[in-house]
């Protein structure tokens, strides 16, 4: 069953699943989900809504949420950030978009509020780590608590983001093997795109980062010694995709110089070619325009030998501007 907000898309129904903490779960009704009240047992509740439905706000209300909490999940804009209010955490995260015909740096939020045994989260584009935690929860494999959640779901964003950095670290091999070879033509548009997407990619991944370490050292209650090692470990494998991107990215400015520089010496050359060609004709020009006066006195005017001397004399002087030429470097 779907809806249809107020542009016409579909739009799925909200997801509220009851998690029994030993790896099972099941869909409940969103007013069991809205009347859920947090607690401290095994299990919790997932409520996940889309934000642009018509009675979202209301629906967070309904859970208990203050405007503090509700303004922050309903947002236009967001950044990775994690923020501690009360008993739980409010909590940002970014994924790459896999949507089909998205571009992958045109990255979906995900945003979160999480406390012991209650997960609401609002959603405004599809994305892909979400799809997969519902299946997994089908599988018998659902996190135990929602530390565990968090943990799982920013490790599926990461491990969504991998195939997306390895596609550019390809790409920008192949631009430095076309650098290597001179007589190859690196293509412009595809380095700026490399570079385009490294850096969008690591204006999210970063602070997705910091988030995550905000959220591994504040004093939460419901967040276990096991729970913090596997946020840890989320924190490593997002921190090792940033270094990734700004490797992708040093690397593409590196590329860009060393086109530059092979372009301005390739013009260089040809300058200097013209240089010398015009510095040639110039006494030659002179020489031409002085025999070719209409007076009187012109030199082998007369003489059948005349003009393949002229020639000759012109031969020389031109040979001998090339061998100067070479002498004082120019042609290096």
């Amino acid at each position: 069953m779907t809806k249809r907000h107020k542009s016409g898309s579909a739009v799925e129904d909200a997801k509220a699943l009851l998690l029994d903490g030993a790896g099972g779960g099941a869909p409940i009704a969103l007013r069991e989900a809205m009347a859920h009240k947090p607690s401290s047992g095994p299990g919790f509740v997932w409520l996940h809504i889309h934000r642009d439905e018509a009675n979202t706000r209301a629906t967070l209300r309904k859970c208990g949420l203050d405007d503090f909490i509700c303004d922050a999940l309903m947002a236009d804009e967001t950044r990775p950030r994690c923020t501690v209010h009360g008993s739980g955490v409010v909590l940002n995260l970014r994924g790459v978009n896999l949507n089909p015909g998205a571009e992958p740096e045109d990255m979906v939020s995900v945003r979160l509020w999480v406390e012991a045994g209650r997960v609401i989260g609002v959603w405004l584009r599809k994305l892909t780590a979400i799809d997969d935690l519902g299946v997994a929860i089908t599988r018998g494999q659902a996190p135990d608590s929602p530390g565990e959640f968090i943990a799982h779901l920013a490790l599926r964003l990461a491990a969504g983001a991998e195939p997306t950095i390895a596609a550019l670290n390809e790409s920008i091999d192949e631009l430095e093997e076309l650098v290597l070879q001179n007589s190859a033509d690196v293509p412009r548009a595809k380095l700026s795109a490399v570079r385009r997407s490294a850096i969008l990619l690591r204006r999210y991944m970063l602070p997705q980062r910091d988030a995550l370490s905000a959220l591994v050292i504040e004093p939460l209650p419901w967040l276990s010694a096991i729970e913090r090692s596997q946020l840890r470990e989320a924190v490593e494998r997002i921190l090792r995709l940033g270094e990734e991107l700004d490797a992708i990215r040093d690397r593409a400015q590196i590329v860009h110089d060393q086109v530059t520089d092979t372009r301005a010496a390739a013009m260089q050359h040809q300058m200097l070619v013209l240089s010398v060609v015009a510095a040639v004709f110039l006494p030659l020009g002179l020489i031409a325009g002085l025999l070719g006066m209409n007076v009187g006195g012109i030199p082998f005017a007369n003489s059948t030998f005349g003009f393949g001397f002229v020639i000759l004399c012109v031969a020389v002087v031109a040979a001998g501007l090339v061998w100067w030429f070479r002498r004082i470097g120019m042609f290096r």
